[in-house]
């Protein structure tokens, strides 16, 4: 007689991709004025989505600090205004409207995060050369997992402190450092 062998349950897309964790971040309607009172309370639990990103994922274990999260954060931030909708390009079959507005091709919002980007690459580059850049890029910025980029536990631990070298030059830089 064969025995029964128990497959994994498996799991849908929405399942793979969601784990609910929770953050302690600052009460956005605490008041000063009322502080010390049981209903305003400084800080709040707020359920967040650990696997929604490799900082994420890093912040919630505790691989990475909290300066070294915000310094990712902000260059995911500036990383989605250079390129989240891009420059559009005009569309010649349409037939052209009066009284519709220019359309600024690169707003000033990206050039801000161009210029932010431009010094966190050559705080990067400087500190730990073109590749730290890279790193960044690939894991802030796209938001690719360190899985997707190695192959091995030694790759993964030898990237994941990389990594945590990198976001504290960045930090620095950003000013973060002392969370």
């Amino acid at each position: 007689m064969k025995a029964a062998t128990r497959q994994k349950p498996k799991r849908d897309f929405a399942s793979q991709h969601i784990e609910i964790g929770s953050a302690i971040i600052e009460n956005p309607n605490w008041s000063r004025d009322h502080d010390g009172d049981k209903t305003n309370v400084r800080y709040v639990s707020q359920p967040i989505n650990i696997r929604e990103s490799a900082i994420t994922t890093l912040a919630a274990k505790g691989v990475i600090n909290a300066g070294q999260a915000a310094a990712a954060v902000r260059f995911r931030a500036a990383w989605e205004r250079m390129g989240g909708a891009g420059a559009g390009a005009l569309d010649y079959s349409k037939e052209p409207v009066d009284g519709g507005g220019v359309v600024e091709p690169i707003t000033i919002r990206q050039l801000e995060a161009g210029r932010e980007l431009k010094d966190a690459r050559d705080a990067l580059k400087k500190a730990h050369g073109e590749y730290a850049f890279r790193v960044v890029c690939y894991i802030a910025g796209e938001g690719r997992s360190i899985h997707e980029l190695t192959e091995t536990r030694r790759q993964r631990d030898t990237l994941t402190d990389n990594l945590r070298a990198y976001l504290d030059v960045l930090a620095v830089l950003w000013e973060y450092a002392g969370r």
